[in-house]
């Protein structure tokens, strides 16, 4: 085992105890046997609503059936699918059990009565056993859709429900942190409908799992966790009728810390230990001839998991890292204007040492940035939003900053018509953010000398302009695509001259080095002396710019 692995603990056990001893499970249970109690003739689906003093609301769902089928339903399927809010671009459908679906969607419009009743300001618990914890399980998905940024999150409390959805729904819900841990599933060992669909490997499950036995308890949020141990424990399973989910909850709630603290002997670190003890308070014997795989396989899918979380949250802690690669960039920047060359074409050229350093600075930014789009386009439609604005000022200062060095190396491999083939999709997913946003940039004139030119695709459009130059002058170029590049070449004449007039274009394009101004001297000499047009006018003048005192008006 390496240092890092040995210094891993499962928490679940502990967990475990927490939440039997603080009475969670007490007040949802007792709704659920108040519900049960009452009589419901033809009702197929049923629940009750209760408030207490600290004003929280408990809502618990119960069912005739007993059983479902293992029937999947994929949401492209569905004609008005109630759970849009959780496809993603990257995951853009999920399945979910389908006599459960039917079972929601028959009672929909009193159901979306009662969702409407439901104030997300005050704490609200959704519970329900078996089938009906199904059912409380897509009514709290349900309300996560309603829930806005000051709400409180609902809780939902199944007890012996059967997992209703496949991996895809599972990682629609694990994507937000926030959404998983709405869910908390008892199960018991003794509860064929916990394990019903496990066999099938469609499904899985999400949210975090109390499985529990006679000796004790453990939690897990793991899924692949929970499917093991799902598995294991379906052998155990001792008739099929479903446990007294009452009684268990009474003896967790006295029982919260299991005393029996042996470890297996074959427990080789913290990691093993902890497990192997979760193991014991799920009944699992020391003896047990599969219990030194069953560890191993649950340390695997731990590990895993530690290493997924890790790999997610490193874009949050090394922002700040990427600051200083950007201030790297930004130093680059400044001491290419005082060779009197941009740092584009300095980093096209590789003219000198420090060149070679900036290539580093990219990979590392681009690579970070690239993993972050691709975890915002993971991420439920609903929660896009909330976390795409939170980066979309950096994102946008690393776009300016860096896909103009990209644009140096494209063209200088050779490349032609960056924009339609050869630009990164990552910088148009950032660009199209930036578009949707409705905070307006404030330009301040003065300050023109310090921006990064707003148009990331700038200098592609310079490359472009200076490729269309070439056509002009060729020899070998025919009419039709001399007329061609001619037209092109206007057009850029009146986007260059736009951007100038809002000032978003930085005033380092007019250094005598740049491939600018070397575009402007050859298309000046190819159009004559005599050349007159807005771009012309300016270019006469272009130093007021830099002073942010050019008076467009006069134009």
């Amino acid at each position: 085992m390496t240092q890092g692995t040995t210094q891993l603990f499962s928490s679940g056990f502990e967990t475990a105890s927490f939440v039997a001893s603080s009475g969670l499970l007490s007040a949802p249970w007792n709704l659920i046997a108040d519900l049960n109690a009452e009589t419901h003739p033809n009702e197929n689906l049923f629940w009750k609503k209760r408030s207490n003093e600290s004003d929280s609301t408990i809502i618990a769902f119960g069912t005739a059936q007993n059983r479902v089928g293992p029937d999947l339903l994929c949401s492209s399927d569905m004609m008005d699918n109630p759970f849009e809010f959780l496809c993603s671009k990257k995951n853009p459908y999920f399945s979910l059990n389908q006599p459960a679906m039917s079972l929601f969607n028959d009672h929909r419009p009193s159901l979306g009565q009662l969702k409407s009743e439901i104030d997300l300001e005050k704490p609200v618990i959704v519970t329900g056993l078996g089938v009906g914890g199904s059912v409380a399980s897509l009514f709290t998905l349900w309300l996560i859709e309603k829930m806005g940024l000051s709400d409180k999150r609902p809780l939902c409390i199944t007890f012996g429900s059967p997992l209703i959805g496949d991996k895809h729904l599972q990682e629609a819900i694990s994507r937000s942190s926030s959404w998983n841990s709405c869910f908390l599933h008892v199960a018991s060992h003794r509860d064929p409908l916990d394990s019903s669909f496990i066999s099938n490997d469609s499904y899985r499950p999400f949210g975090t799992f109390l499985l529990c036995s006679d000796c004790g308890s453990t939690c897990s949020e793991n899924p692949d966790s929970i499917s093991r141990l799902l598995k294991e424990m379906s052998t155990q399973n001792q008739g099929p009728q479903i446990p007294g989910y009452g009684n268990i909850v009474e003896r967790l709630s006295s029982k919260a810390i299991c005393k029996d603290s042996d470890v297996p002997n074959m427990a080789q670190n913290l990691l093993q230990a902890s497990l192997a003890s979760q193991l014991q308070a799920l009944g699992f014997s020391n003896s047990h001839l599969s219990q030194n795989d069953l560890v191993k396989d649950l340390e695997r899918h731990e590990l895993l998991l530690t290493l997924n979380k890790r790999k997610r949250f490193i874009p949050d802690k090394r922002l700040d890292e990427m600051k200083t690669y950007m201030a790297q960039l930004e130093w680059y920047k400044k001491i290419s204007k005082n060779r009197r060359t941009g740092y584009y074409d300095s980093y096209k050229n590789d003219w000198f040492p420090r060149d070679q350093d900036v290539l580093m600075f990219v990979k590392i930014l681009n690579n970070y940035w690239k993993d972050m789009v691709e975890e915002v386009e993971k991420k439920p439609q609903k929660e896009v939003g909330v976390f795409r604005t939170r980066w979309l000022y950096a994102g946008t200062n690393y776009r300016r900053m860096v896909e103009p060095l990209d644009i140096a190396k494209y063209y200088k491999e050779g490349g032609e018509d960056y924009i339609n083939k050869g630009r990164s999709e990552h910088y148009k997913q950032l660009q199209k953010w930036k578009e949707e946003d409705k905070k307006a940039e404030s330009i301040n004139r003065k300050n023109v000398q310090s921006i990064l030119t707003m148009d990331s695709c700038f200098w592609a459009h310079v490359e472009e302009a200076l490729i269309s130059l070439r056509k002009c002058k060729a020899a070998g170029s025919s009419v039709a695509e001399k007329e061609e590049a001619m037209k092109r070449l206007e057009e850029f004449e009146e986007y260059v001259y736009g951007l100038l007039k809002n000032y978003t274009v930085s005033p380092e394009i007019f250094l005598e080095d740049s491939s600018y101004m070397r575009w402007w001297k050859d298309y000046k000499t190819f159009k004559g002396a005599s050349y007159d047009s807005r771009l012309a006018n300016f270019m006469k003048k272009h130093a007021a710019y830099e002073k942010g005192e050019y008076d467009f008006s006069l134009e």
